[in-house]
């Protein structure tokens, strides 16, 4: 039996108790490490569970991967049709959220979370489905691997050198009413593999020669542990009355038209912002010179993209209209009550000294008398 989890029967109350508290829908997420650690398959075991508690669950969509097991839990779920979707000449099949909509389950199964759907179809992608199901009172059970969050994206990339391309943004986990990480030693899930029960054939041999690798097997669960670890702990921060609270973090990030040293910083601050449950800001200061008419459509398209990413990281973007970068960024700092602002590295040079032009010295000066902390992003 693939995964290790909590007590079945204590899992299964709990989120019986949550789907019956509220109108809008509860979700909750099995997260993974990596393919075949048995998120679908424990998602399948809570459906029969809930069913047989007289819970109305359905499957909206569950992608077994031709695995014996998983196939056999499937079965006694009651499933709503797929749509048949017509792209570039082929007929394909997508989850139908208006179809769950109108059947109403009180929980439906959904997998594959970071999936992008065919273009055409209502939402771009899975999570935006699931948003929507939520939001009609539908409660959600869902599943995917921590590769997927798009914080962890550029980590993951670096452990196994393969580019991540479809994501799911960090306010989605954040904003989960109960994770669940299945883990499954790295030994136990290379076995799997080897015994044809994850993947078969030459896709089985391309896994072992690229992700199920121990060392890397070894990070992506520590990855998976530390983020699950992170929520358990904000969940138990927003339980304690606010008299009894220490005071909390507060991140700014400072960005300008520099594309790649945006992305960097808006990262860099969201794992910092995350680790510390902190609420965080990003701050674009558009200063005269910068303009839309004077900075070229492809600067503006990579700054925007970088506020993009920013707001699915969770951060509040605001744009700022002055000419004095250190004192629009000292005055937002105070009115937000900043703990932490976090920048790139400052350039220091003779040139801009005399020109008046060193930022980050005038900011220094800015926060001389308080308590604000700088964190600078090499």
């Amino acid at each position: 039996m693939p995964g290790k989890n909590t007590d079945n029967g204590t899992e299964k109350d709990g989120f019986l108790h949550l789907i019956q508290r509220r109108k809008k829908g509860r979700l909750k997420v099995y997260i993974g490490m990596i393919a075949g650690v048995g998120k679908t398959y424990r998602m399948l075991q809570e459906a029969h569970q809930l069913l047989e508690a007289g819970v109305d669950v359905r499957i909206g969509f569950i992608e077994t991967h031709g695995r014996e097991e998983t196939q056999v839990l499937v079965q006694d779920i009651p499933v709503i049709p797929l749509k048949n979707v017509f792209y570039k000449g082929r007929e394909l099949e997508e989850m139908d959220p208006d179809a769950i909509i109108l059947s109403r389950p009180d929980v439906v199964l959904v997998d594959e979370l970071a999936h992008t759907n065919i273009p055409g179809s209502k939402n771009e992608k899975r999570w935006q489905d699931v948003e929507e199901l939520l939001d009609y009172g539908i409660n959600v059970i869902t599943a995917f691997n921590v590769q997927h969050l798009q914080s962890m994206t550029d980590k993951v990339e670096n452990i196994s050198g393969i580019e991540i391309r479809e994501t799911i943004p960090d306010k989605i986990l954040n904003e989960a009413d109960e994770v669940v990480n299945i883990d499954l030693p790295a030994e136990d899930l290379i076995k799997r593999l080897k015994e044809g029960k994850i993947y078969k054939g030459e896709r089985a041999e391309r896994a072992l020669n690229n992700f199920f690798q121990p060392e890397k097997i070894l990070q992506l669960r520590d990855l998976a542990l530390r983020k699950v670890a992170s929520q358990v702990e904000k969940k138990i921060e927003r339980s304690l009355p606010a008299t009894g609270r220490m005071q909390l973090e507060r991140f700014m990030a400072c960005i300008s038209t520099n594309s790649e040293s945006g992305k960097h910083i808006i990262r860099k601050t969201a794992r910092i912002a995350d680790y510390y449950h902190a609420e965080w800001f990003v701050v674009y200061v558009k200063t005269p010179r910068e303009d839309v008419f004077k900075i070229d459509l492809k600067t503006q398209r990579k700054l925007l993209n970088n506020m993009q990413l920013a707001r699915e990281l969770g951060a509040q973007v605001i744009t700022i209209r002055e000419e004095n970068i250190p004192r629009a960024v000292f005055r937002k700092a105070v009115e937000l009550k900043i703990t932490n602002i976090v920048m790139g590295k400052p350039h220091f040079s003779l040139w801009r000294q005399l020109r008046g032009k060193n930022y980050f010295d005038k900011l220094l000066k800015y926060l001389l008398d308080t308590e604000i902390d700088v964190i600078i992003v090499f």
